[in-house]
């Protein structure tokens, strides 16, 4: 028989991942079957066949993203700032080896060309093959993978992105660079004059100062910094959080009627995100208490 990957246990015959989200809490998914499973010269990737939320890619233990909730996450941290940005025409996404935030980017009729910059190509061909849910099998002629790292990259482009997507995981180990001031200022020049990035920022709930340190530092490289966020089941405590750092003000609504089809994203959500709740808003406005 044989043996089951670390995160893998069974409890009365029955298969659980459990995930160690922190030392105070552990979320655990009932698993139908292992779909996929390797250990790739970066990690550790599955996918798994869960009861409640379907497939699921799982990195070191770790959910990414699901077939049942992973359209909320890229939906938002795609339309969001393709919405807003005044004329997008070349995206550079940095890491989102599920394809997702690609998939997405490919219904912007006027996106010309897509840059997927994944250090794992692994994950790109699991999800393309085990995940079709999240990744559409994508195939649009106008993304080009680039499978290297996402920080020694982002130093060579120089006025070059109208978006920059940054869809990391969690800042441990090799993404935790992703999350660095010096990142963002790379980035910040690989933007053209009136460019802007976007990254998922965690929890508020249970990744306040993750969250705080990422707006504080966004905020020290762009004149233009603003919050928004989305529900998303699988992640701890549902409720995530974007920052969007941008050279030009936002408008004040996006650009043109919102009519893509999507699962979640509409007019109202693209208008009604920036909306933070009360104990968000303070948050956001003590980070210069935080350290950059």
């Amino acid at each position: 028989m044989k043996r089951l990957p670390m995160y893998l246990h069974r409890d009365k015959g029955e298969l659980w991942l459990t995930e160690n989200e922190r030392e105070n809490l552990k979320l655990s998914y009932r698993i139908r079957q292992v779909v996929f499973e390797e250990t790739s010269p970066f990690q550790h990737v599955m996918i798994l066949d869960s009861y409640d939320f379907g497939r699921m890619l799982v990195l070191d233990g770790i959910v990414q993203t699901t077939s049942a909730d992973g359209y909320i996450y890229n939906e938002m941290i795609v339309h969001v700032p393709l919405a807003y940005h005044p004329r997008p025409r070349r995206v550079l996404i940095i890491g989102g080896g599920d394809c997702g935030a690609a998939r997405e980017a490919c219904k912007h009729p006027h996106v010309e060309q897509i840059d997927m910059v994944e250090i794992d190509e692994r994950v790109v061909e699991a999800c393309k093959t085990y995940l079709p849910e999240v990744s559409g099998n994508l195939s649009d002629p106008r993304v080009r993978f680039l499978f290297t790292d996402g920080v020694r990259y982002a130093r060579q482009p120089e006025g070059l992105y109208d978006v920059i997507i940054v869809d990391s995981s969690d800042p441990i180990g090799p993404a935790e660079q992703l999350f660095e001031q010096s990142f963002y200022q790379h980035l910040y020049r690989a933007l053209k004059d009136d460019g802007m990035m976007v990254c998922q920022s965690q929890s508020p709930i249970f990744h306040a100062e993750v969250m705080q340190q990422t707006y504080a530092r966004m905020s020290s490289v762009y004149p233009h910094v603003h919050m928004y966020t989305a529900v998303v089941p699988t992640y701890p405590g549902g409720l995530w959080s974007f920052t969007i750092g941008a050279k030009q003000p936002l408008a004040a609504r996006p650009r043109n009627r919102f009519d893509l089809e999507t699962k979640y994203v509409n007019q109202e959500i693209l208008t009604g995100c920036f909306q933070l709740p009360q104990f968000l808003k303070q948050m956001i406005n003590t980070v210069e208490t935080v350290a950059i």
